[in-house]
């Protein structure tokens, strides 16, 4: 039996980088058009529009950063204030509940961006590739 703190790096490690991949798909169907579009209409957010296509801006590049690992921890506070924004402007003034004003995909992704951004990457990131490197002694070519 596989022990489970084992599993924690890879278990993070894939929730970051599902909890990205999503935040970009829905970030790309609101800028392009593509994946069902701006919520399911096939089509794009026009461009610049305050706050749709400026939140789609921010799920694309935060969830690709988030999906890397690079930068992660400011990018998951970024994602998850935008969702928190999101949720209260949006959805909250409708009902109460996030199952009576549809506003359960926004809360999920602020809790799981703020969670990514208390744990930090993990090991398996460019973060973490990128901070081994600038710990590791620069090498220094030998003279014959």
């Amino acid at each position: 039996m596989i022990p489970v703190d084992r599993l924690a790096e890879p278990v993070l490690a894939l929730f970051r980088a599902v909890v990205g991949l999503l935040f970009l798909c829905h970030g790309a169907a609101s800028l392009f058009g593509v994946l069902g579009g701006n919520r399911g209409s096939g089509h794009a957010v026009e461009f610049a529009a305050w706050p749709g296509w400026w939140a789609a801006l921010i799920q694309l590049v935060c969830g690709a950063l988030v999906l890397a690992g690079l930068l992660t921890r400011p990018a998951a506070v970024l994602a998850s204030g935008s969702m928190a924004y999101a949720y209260f402007t949006v959805h909250q003034p409708h009902a109460l509940l996030p199952l009576r004003n549809g506003g359960e995909s926004a809360a999920m992704f602020c809790w799981a961006f703020l969670l990514i951004a208390v744990l930090g990457p993990g090991a398996w990131a460019l973060d973490a590739v990128l901070a081994n490197r600038r710990r590791e002694p620069a090498a220094v070519p030998s003279r014959p």
